[in-house]
């Protein structure tokens, strides 16, 4: 059985900081766009993956830590007592066979304690309190969001293992890795059904990139609209806008964008950030023309002494 711990090589009073860094570095490394021909690191993400889950559960991880379930979630064994079969549950809560030849602890309360194994009630006076059936099992899904969906947080759907599809709303602070619980979305069980699990795979983007919640853009401009300044089209993930280069701009110089980043968790949007990049014709023979007749004014390397 998968220990979660193990699972995230993260220690047993890890805080949920560690565990998430754990993770993100693992569902990189062991994503299965990345292991396309290693089913073992298919196998491994999907530990991961479910490890995560537990632990950043506060009430599954105390159980887990008590030994009241295991690394999958399944109830363990009463009273330490396992083996083969582990401990079951039939239905309407009544409990069977632990797999270890038909131990009937009823029995042995009976025989210690003169009856009161079989009736419901404790040996020890009052009554014994059953635990709760178990719920189905958890289902993991992985999403694949486009970039501008993810800054924007346009509504994703996605196909569920029953077949039914569901239109799910990205959550403010989304990012690589952000995992969504879809309760009552998985597999059927006694106590009802587990929870769908979708962890959102943001897809990079051809010429945007993200730091944090701001957006990077690298934007080519002329030799001409960098010298005289301009007023140039620039994307954005909401659409083009207009943005003015200041006269003398160098490459390199950032500008801002306001609002045009990804949304964080408490709303605010990040900006995008722009960075000027002055682009030069393949063959221009009037400016090259014009180059062998200029000498610049300033040396462009007198800040590093040469």
């Amino acid at each position: 059985m998968i220990d979660p711990y193990q699972a995230l090589g993260v220690a047993k009073g890890a805080n949920e900081k560690e565990i998430k860094s754990a993770y993100r570095k693992l569902a990189k490394e062991l994503h299965p766009d990345k292991n396309k021909d290693n089913p073992k690191a298919t196998e491994r993400f999907s530990d991961v993956t479910r490890a995560y889950d537990l632990l950043l559960d506060k009430e599954k991880r105390a159980q887990f830590d008590r030994g009241e379930i295991d690394g999958e979630g399944n109830p363990t064994s009463p009273f330490g007592y396992g083996g083969g079969g582990g401990y079951q549950r039939g239905p309407a809560g009544q409990q069977h066979d632990f797999g270890n030849g038909g131990a009937d602890f009823g029995d042995i309360f009976e025989g210690l304690f003169g009856g009161g194994g079989r009736s419901g009630g404790s040996p020890f006076g009052g009554r014994q309190r059953s635990a709760p059936p178990p719920k189905g099992a958890n289902v993991a899904y992985r999403l694949k969001v486009e970039f501008i969906a993810a800054a924007t947080l346009q509504k994703q759907r996605i196909t569920l293992e029953d077949g039914k599809t569901i239109d799910l709303s990205l959550p403010k602070g989304v990012e690589e890795g952000t995992q969504m619980r879809l309760s009552g979305k998985g597999r059927a069980g006694p106590g009802g059904n587990g929870d769908a699990i979708v962890t959102i795979h943001i897809n990079a983007h051809p010429f945007y990139d993200r730091d944090g919640d701001n957006i990077t853009l690298e934007l080519p401009i002329s030799l001409k609209e960098a010298v005289e300044g301009a007023k140039v089209k620039v994307p954005t993930v909401d659409g083009p806008v207009m943005l003015s280069i200041p006269a003398g701009s160098d490459s390199g110089k950032t500008l801002r964008l306001k609002d045009k980043g990804f949304h964080s968790k408490s709303g605010v949007r990040g900006n995008q950030l722009v960075t000027l990049m002055i682009t030069l014709p393949e063959k221009d023979e009037k400016l090259e023309e014009f180059v062998k007749d200029w000498t610049p004014k300033d040396n462009p390397r007198a800040s590093m002494g040469v």
